[in-house]
C-alpha cells in the first residue's frame, strides 16, 4: 500500500496560493502595495514639511480615515450584495486616479493643504468600500479551508511592501521630492488591475427583499450579542483609538527626537514592516485555530510594553530595534483576530460582519490619529505614545481575564459553521477540541 507523501510545513505555510485567483492577487497587490506605502510616506513628509504640525498630522489621518468609521458598516451591505470581484476593481481604478491627481499637483508645485485633505478624505471614501469586500472576497478565492492562510499571506503580502515602499520612498523623497512617490502609486495600480481582470471567480451578485436597514441592523445586532467576536473587535478599537495611532506621530520622532529625517522616518517604518512581516509569517506557518485567543492577549500586552519603552528611546538604533516587536506583535493580533472572526461568522454575514469590524477598527483609527495629534501638542508625542502604550497592557489583561468563557462560546460558533459548510473532518476536529488534543491544532484550517 502506497502511502501520500505529506506536504512539508513550506507548502503548508503557502498552501493558498495553489489556487490561481488568489496568486494573481497576491501578485498584484504587491507590486501596488509598494506603490501605497511609499505614498503613505511621502504624504506624511509631505504634511510636516509644509506645515511641521503633529495637530495637522493627526488632522490628515482624521480625514483620510474616517470615512471608513461612517461609511464601512453601509459598504458592508454593498458587498454582501452585490459582486465582490466587481467592487474591489472599481476601489482599484479610483485609487489610482486618486494616487495620479496627487502626483501632478506635487510635481507642478500647485499642491496646497487643502488639496491634500480633500483627496485624503475622497481615498477614505474608496476605502471604506475596498475593506469589507476584499476581506469577503478572500474566501470566494480559496475557499473555506485555506481562509486563514490566505488571510496571513494576505497579511505577509501588505507587510512585505510596507518593508520595501518606506525604504523606497524615504530616499525618493530625500532626492528628487515626493511627488515622484505618487506618480510611482498611481502606476503600479496597473499590476493588480491586470490580475484581477485575468482571475476567473465565482463572485455573484446577491440580491436580496430586505430593505439595506434590515441588514445594517442584523448585521450589529450579531456582533453585538456574540461576545467572541465583540471581544475581538473592542480590543483592537482600543488599540487603535489610543495606541496605533504612534504611527502618525513617526516623522516627529524621526526629526526631532531621533534626528533621522526622512531617510530616518523611511527607516522606522521599514522596521516596523519587517516585524509586521514576521508575525503575518508566523500566523501562515500555523494550520489551526487553537491558541489563537492567548497569542492575541499576549500580543496586545506585549505591543504596549514595547510602545511605552519606545516612546522615551532616545536611540535612533534602540527605536528601530523596538518597532520590530511591536511590528510583529500589531500585525499578529490582527490577523489572528481577523482569521478568528471569519471562522465564526456565516457567509451570508461576512460582508456586514467585516463592515463592523472596519469600522470599529480601522475606522476608530482618524480617531485615533486626532486624539494623538493632540495629545501629543499638550503633552508632549513621547507622554503621548507612553499612555497608548498603558491603555494596550490594561486592555490585554482584561481579555484574558475573559478568556476561558470566551473561548466556549468560539468553539460552539466554529463548528456551527464547520457544519454548515460540510466538513466532516474540521467537525470532528473541532468537537474533541475540548482535550487540546494535536489533532485540533492540525486539522482545522478555517
Amino acid at each position: 500500500m502506497q502511502v501520500e507523501a505529506q506536504p512539508s510545513r513550506i507548502q503548508l505555510a503557502f498552501r493558498a496560493l495553489r489556487h490561481q485567483s488568489f496568486r494573481l492577487f497576491v501578485y498584484g497587490q504587491l507590486i501596488s502595495l509598494i506603490g501605497t506605502w511609499m505614498q503613505n510616506v511621502a504624504q506624511a513628509w509631505l504634511v510636516y514639511r509644509l506645515t511641521g504640525s503633529s495637530l495637522l498630522l493627526g488632522s490628515i489621518g482624521f480625514a483620510q480615515q474616517v470615512p471608513l468609521f461612517v461609511l464601512a458598516p453601509w459598504a458592508g451591505i454593498v458587498a454582501d450584495r452585490y459582486s465582490r470581484h466587481k467592487i474591489v476593481i472599481a476601489t482599484q481604478v479610483s485609487s489610482m486616479v486618486l494616487a495620479a491627481i496627487l502626483a501632478v499637483l506635487t510635481l507642478t508645485g500647485t499642491v496646497q493643504l487643502w488639496h491634500i485633505f480633500v483627496l485624503g478624505a475622497l481615498l477614505g471614501v474608496v476605502n471604506a468600500f475596498d475593506v469589507p469586500a476584499r476581506q469577503s472576497f478572500l474566501v470566494e478565492m480559496v475557499g473555506r479551508d485555506d481562509l486563514m492562510n490566505a488571510i496571513a499571506l494576505n497579511s505577509s503580502m501588505f507587510n512585505g511592501a510596507r518593508v520595501i515602499g518606506p525604504a523606497i520612498a524615504g530616499v525618493l523623497v530625500a532626492t528628487i521630492g515626493e511627488g515622484w512617490c505618487f506618480l510611482v502609486n498611481a502606476v503600479s495600480y496597473v499590476a493588480v488591475l491586470i490580475g484581477l481582470f485575468r482571475m476567473d471567480v465565482h463572485s455573484p451578485h446577491r440580491p436580496s427583499i430586505e430593505s439595506p436597514i434590515d441588514h445594517l441592523v442584523e448585521g450589529f445586532s450579531f456582533v453585538a450579542r456574540t461576545a467572541p467576536i465583540r471581544a475581538l473587535i473592542l480590543l483592537l478599537s482600543i488599540a487603535a483609538l489610543v495606541a496605533m495611532p504612534y504611527a502618525v506621530l513617526l516623522p516627529i520622532f524621526a526629526d526631532r527626537i531621533l534626528h533621522g529625517g526622512p531617510r530616518g522616518y523611511g527607516i522606522l517604518l521599514t522596521a516596523t514592516g519587517i516585524g509586521a512581516l514576521l508575525g503575518a509569517l508566523t500566523l501562515a506557518f500555523r494550520s489551526g485555530l487553537k491558541g489563537l485567543g492567548r497569542w492575541i492577549a499576549l500580543c496586545s500586552g506585549t505591543f504596549g510594553i514595547a510602545l511605552a519603552i519606545f516612546a522615551f528611546s532616545r536611540s535612533f538604533v534602540l527605536s528601530a530595534a523596538l518597532l520590530v516587536p511591536i511590528g510583529f506583535t500589531m500585525m499578529l493580533q490582527m490577523s489572528a483576530s481577523n482569521t478568528l472572526i471569519q471562522a465564526m461568522v456565516p457567509d451570508r454575514l461576512r460582508g456586514r460582519v467585516m463592515g463592523v469590524y472596519s469600522m470599529m477598527f480601522l475606522g476608530m483609527a482618524p480617531f485615533g490619529a486626532l486624539l494623538s495629534g493632540w495629545a501629543a501638542e499638550r503633552l508632549g508625542p513621547q507622554l503621548a505614545v507612553a499612555i497608548g502604550g498603558a491603555a494596550c497592557i490594561l486592555a490585554a489583561a482584561v481579555f484574558g481575564t475573559r478568556l476561558p468563557r470566551l473561548r466556549v462560546e468560539a468553539r460552539q460558533l466554529i463548528l456551527a459553521q464547520q457544519l454548515a459548510a460540510g466538513t466532516p473532518a474540521d467537525v470532528q476536529a473541532i468537537a474533541g477540541g475540548s482535550s487540546g488534543s494535536a489533532s485540533d491544532d492540525t486539522v482545522v484550517r478555517n
